[in-house]
């Protein structure tokens, strides 16, 4: 990438703060453990961080020993002070006291003061063996493509939305990328004090942001992705409508996947962290017509809004739709040409059940 290119999109980067969200230590103890056996004799660079804020670097410098690590390289993403690298080097124990950690890291400064697509960083990516960070859910494509243009293993946290991008979900069908384990409920709390959190009482926390719908993406092989999900229901008429406007069915929630359906079902994107590659095959993703193709269009349809007045309906012909016998009340909805009655849920996955 050019300079000047990757120092416009810094500048964008940088004036919006609300893009900040520093993840906590306990959510990232809970995620890696898991892939710990990957981490031996590695060199790990965290490079979307504030390494003096960041608990990814804390993480990995705390249990730098206990991981095995090679070296730990972080980089900030940020303009407002002098750009630097923390390092810690198996082997230099800067303080005598015959261990490395958190204590042994040593500050080096950068030539540049830019951000993960600067020449520099660059440099830095290319000589280590794993990414582990939260880049800028703004950036998540650039990041992500990066990451596959130098060949590198990573671990990192972005938004479900991110399963829609045309460029993601084509990683996603060639099992180049997959979720997993994931925060709770797809929800997590982030330190950032840039947002107003609207959180519920309950949910809410001191100088944090509850953020819906995100979790963690990896292109390193887990066991967990290998377990079948176990399904339970079986396949009914009434339960699991067709399409409208395509020949496979609806299943609204993962758990109720048809046990005995073996042809194709659209699913929501929350399926994805359950996805077995062996039990499923993805085969589209709807969101667009680059995606997926219907099999009909609709002639002047009517998209009816919550107040009940009309606007043109047109957008219909690019989504997914079910038919619904009674009008929905308080939720948009179309009229097709011939009166029907239609909705357009939430994106969806089409898969297939490959054990059947």
């Amino acid at each position: 990438m050019e300079k000047k290119s990757w120092n416009n999109n810094l500048k964008k980067a940088n004036k919006a703060k609300k893009d900040e969200f520093y993840t906590q230590l306990s959510d990232i103890e809970r995620e890696l453990w898991h892939y710990k056996e990957y981490f031996t004799d590695k060199v790990i660079f965290c490079n979307c961080d504030d390494p003096e804020e960041s608990n990814f670097f804390k993480y990995f410098a705390l249990n730098f020993e206990y991981l095995g690590l090679k070296k730990l390289i972080a980089t900030h993403f940020e303009t407002e002070k002098s750009s630097y690298k923390l390092e810690i080097t198996r082997g230099l124990d800067l303080n005598n006291d015959w261990k490395i950690d958190l204590q042994d890291t040593k500050k080096i400064k950068l030539k540049q003061n830019w951000d993960f697509r600067s020449p520099e960083c660059i440099e830095i990516l290319e000589s280590c063996d794993i990414v582990v960070t939260n880049p800028p859910f703004s950036l998540f494509r650039d990041y992500v493509a990066q990451l596959f243009e130098y060949d590198k293993k990573f671990i990192t946290i972005g938004h479900q939305n991110a399963i829609t991008y045309k460029e993601i979900f084509k990683l996603i069908k060639e099992n180049k990328i997959w979720l997993w384990y994931g925060f709770k409920g797809w929800a997590g709390h982030f330190i950032n004090t840039h947002y107003e959190d609207y959180a519920t009482a309950g949910n809410h926390k001191e100088w944090m942001i509850r953020v819906s719908g995100v979790n963690w993406f990896t292109n390193l092989e887990i066991n967990k992705r290998h377990e079948d999900l176990i399904l339970y229901k079986t396949y009914n008429v009434e339960e699991y409508p067709k399409y409208d406007n395509y020949d496979a069915i609806n299943v609204d929630i993962t758990k109720s996947i048809p046990m005995d359906y073996k042809w194709a079902m659209w699913v929501p994107i929350t399926f994805m962290d359950k996805y077995n590659p062996d039990q499923f095959e993805i085969l589209w993703l709807w969101n667009s017509r680059d995606n997926f193709s219907p099999n009909k269009n609709y002639e002047n349809p009517k998209k009816i809004m919550k107040d009940g007045s009309e606007k043109n309906g047109n957008a219909i012909n690019c989504v997914l739709v079910l038919e619904v016998n009674i009008k929905p009340v308080d939720k948009i909805y179309y009229i097709s040409d011939n009166s029907k009655n239609l909705i357009a849920p939430y994106a969806r996955i089409l898969i297939k059940n490959k054990k059947l």
